[in-house]
């Protein structure tokens, strides 16, 4: 062979070598780097995952039905004057609370003493003449009996006197009415309320009736809160309310935050507790007094009304409240809270801290969430450990490290930095 042609050979196998080289160098530095990746992979996932867990209790759990209301006054009177006059006086201040019988306007009286002062003294002209008329018929009475006088002088005389009995009537009421209008220059409160604002002030002519009142006192105490229902509740709500009075209670938004609207069974139920973790006793508690006769066919709902002591005056008329109907009790319920239920395409379910601490995915029925709880009919018994928080890095058979949390019912919420 030439050395031409064994140089050739070389250099024609040298890209071959090189090539082979170069794969098993990938390979090598691939399966390097899968060992790497397995074992890293490895740890995480037996590193426990951190939740925050409660426990579910049985207790008994209220059954309300939540809404939002109206106050409303039980009475509002609107002041006018009866007669015209000026007035004199203003025997109040606006927005402050009357009592009834407390005097309130003062209107210039001269007018109508000089007026009650002339219908007394038409009065005693007219009882005067009545009594002269009466003496005359007397007198002829008498003559006509003996047969002196004719009959119609007699009878004459007897109109007369009638005529001025009748007009000594008339008399009487002018000066009562007279009375009256010189009473109506005093205006006092009808009701016990608190006044609005003043709509005139001293100086100012007032006539009988006007269209707009001097003020409008409304009764705070007791009040009406106004609420709407589905009808479809109708039928228990007149079955419980057969039974015994139902109770409700009102609440006012949260004056923490100011325009934040909340939702209307954010209270729960009833001594459940607010959104804020205040007890629902802050709430006004008052009793249905009004059910209406027909379901408002334009939405579907029934009006009632609950009546409210509001001794404290804790209800404002036209304020909105948060109002929970108290229907009954039910007893011995299982519950968890409502964040350790989640939702599938299968339905509900919870993730189940077993004993070994792992979870375990558990289908649940849920019967209704009454305020932060859930109440569960099957899946769960008392005692059973759920995530309350940390579902999104869980698994069937994942590990947990359980963190400090809240029991069911509490509105403690988890940690910072934990579950997530």
């Amino acid at each position: 062979m030439s050395r031409h042609t064994l140089r050739a050979i070389v250099f024609a196998a040298v890209p071959f070598v090189l090539a082979s080289c170069s794969s098993s160098g990938e390979n090598l530095g691939a399966s390097a780097g899968g060992g790497r990746g397995e074992r890293a992979g490895g740890r995480g996932a037996g590193a426990p995952v951190p939740v925050v867990t409660a426990q579910a209790v049985r207790k008994a759990v209220p059954v309300t039905i939540p809404a939002v209301g109206t106050v409303e006054a039980i009475s509002s009177v609107e002041i006018r004057s009866q007669i015209t006059g000026q007035v004199t006086a203003v025997h109040f201040t606006e927005g402050r609370e009357v009592r009834q019988g407390q005097p309130l306007f003062s209107l210039d009286p001269r007018p109508f003493q000089t007026a009650l002062q002339q219908a007394q003294a038409v009065l005693a002209r007219d009882t005067a003449t009545l009594k002269n008329a009466e003496a005359a018929q007397a007198r002829l009475e008498t003559l006509f009996q003996r047969g002196l006088v004719s009959k119609d002088q007699y009878e004459s005389q007897r109109a007369s006197a009638t005529a001025l009995a009748a007009t000594v009537d008339a008399d009487k009421a002018a000066a009562e009415t007279a009375r009256l209008n010189l009473q109506y220059t005093e205006i006092s409160a009808p009701i016990t309320g608190r006044t609005g604002s003043l709509g005139t002030h001293v100086g100012d002519l007032v006539r009988a009736n006007d269209a707009t009142p001097l003020v409008v006192i409304v009764q705070l105490s007791p009040v009406y809160v106004a609420f709407s229902v589905p009808g479809r509740s109708l039928s228990e709500i007149r079955r419980y309310h057969a039974q015994s009075p139902l109770w409700v209670t009102a609440t006012a938004p949260d004056a923490s935050s100011p325009g934040a609207p909340q939702a209307a069974g954010a209270g729960g139920g009833s001594g459940t507790g607010g959104s804020n973790g205040a007890p629902a006793a802050a709430g006004a508690r008052g009793r249905v007094t009004f059910i209406d006769n027909a379901v408002d066919v334009s939405t579907g709902t029934i009006r009632l009304k609950g009546t409210f002591p509001n001794a404290d005056l804790q209800l404002w008329p036209g304020a909105f409240v948060q109002v929970t109907l108290d229907l009954t009790v039910q007893p011995d319920a299982v519950v968890v809270p409502a964040t350790a239920v989640q939702t599938s395409q299968d339905g509900k379910y919870v993730y189940l801290v077993k004993p070994d601490r792992t979870v375990d995915l558990r289908v649940v029925s849920v019967e209704r969430q009454q305020g932060s709880e859930v109440v569960v009919t099957e899946g769960l018994a008392p005692g059973d450990e759920v995530v309350t928080d940390g579902h999104l890095r869980l698994t069937p058979g994942a590990p947990v490290s359980v963190g400090a949390g809240a029991g069911a019912g509490s509105d403690t919420p988890p940690p910072a930095g934990r579950g997530r």
